[in-house]
């Protein structure tokens, strides 16, 4: 005999957190029941080539423009220790909430709403779902820190040019230039700490969280590496950071995103870094 699932009355939705759609039992009572995950995919709308681009755009330029242009201007007109850093950390944040701002006009154009139930489900803000049974949370989460240390592997590759200092903070944060900056600089820590939460998560509900799920239709399977490249070339605010991106994006934030079909995984393990990032400035702060 066969079994079909029972479908959702119209109107309802499933807003419990972490919740798999479960299909009642037919026929025989002893057998067992039969249950189908929750599709992530349903709640979301597929994009077209052009909106994908737009999106992208939408992100890219600001931060281009902001980085490249702004900052050098906005260096001149404010005073400071040095002016010029913490113009780029200002831009930066600017640019950042710009794309938060971004992404919540559009959850809120395409599902009526920004109550967090349909932004969960919009951005795919659940907790990681198993692929084969379909379970969510609990021992799936440990699948993070494999691609935690897979993203720590990728940053350590030497593939990245030096980028010009201070804009390259890895790199710049050894000089006495930055070290004198942030000595004993309580504003300008709170700017980078700042930009350092606000960079991987923002970026992540952009082109994981938002573009990722509605790219399947144009892009198919090779989705997970269209949305790495998308994020490697949205960089155009510090390109020489490219190369261990297009790597690290990919593999370690795109993938598993949608594997596990959740925005959790990227976030996870882009923010890693930035935590290691504020201790090291934190320290030069207290100097």
């Amino acid at each position: 005999m066969s079994v079909k699932s029972i479908p959702t009355p119209a109107g309802t939705q499933d807003t419990r957190a972490d919740s798999v759609v479960r299909a009642p039992q037919v026929g025989d009572p002893g057998r067992p029941e039969v249950r189908r995950p929750f599709d992530r995919y349903a709640p979301v709308r597929q994009y077209s080539l052009r909106q994908i681009l737009g999106v992208w755009a939408a992100a890219a330029i600001p931060m281009g423009l902001l980085a490249w242009i702004v900052a050098p201007w906005l260096s001149d007109q404010i005073g400071g220790r040095d002016p010029f850093i913490e113009s780029l950390l200002i831009c930066f944040n600017v640019g950042l909430l710009w794309q938060l701002a971004m992404v919540l006009y559009l959850v809120r154009r395409e599902q009526g709403s920004l109550a967090w139930s349909r932004v969960r489900d919009a951005l795919w803000l659940r907790a990681p779902q198993d692929p084969k049974s379909g379970r969510v949370g609990k021992k799936v989460w440990w699948w993070v820190l494999p691609f935690v240390v897979l993203s720590a592997a990728f940053n350590a590759l030497p593939i990245d040019p030096v980028g010009p200092l201070p804009r390259d903070l890895p790199n710049a944060i050894s000089t006495d230039r930055v070290g004198d900056f942030f000595s004993g600089n309580l504003v300008g820590f709170a700017l980078l700490v700042a930009v350092a939460i606000l960079a991987p998560v923002v970026e992540e509900l952009v082109f994981r969280g938002l573009l990722l799920p509605r790219m399947r239709v144009v892009f198919g399977k090779r989705d997970f590496v269209a949305s790495g490249v998308l994020h490697t070339l949205y960089h155009v605010h510090q390109p020489w950071s490219m190369p261990a991106t297009l790597l690290d994006s990919t593999f370690a934030q795109a993938y598993p995103t949608k594997r596990f079909r959740s925005t959790w995984m990227g976030i996870i393990t882009h923010t890693a870094p930035s935590v290691l990032i504020i201790g090291v400035v934190l320290a030069l702060m207290l100097k």
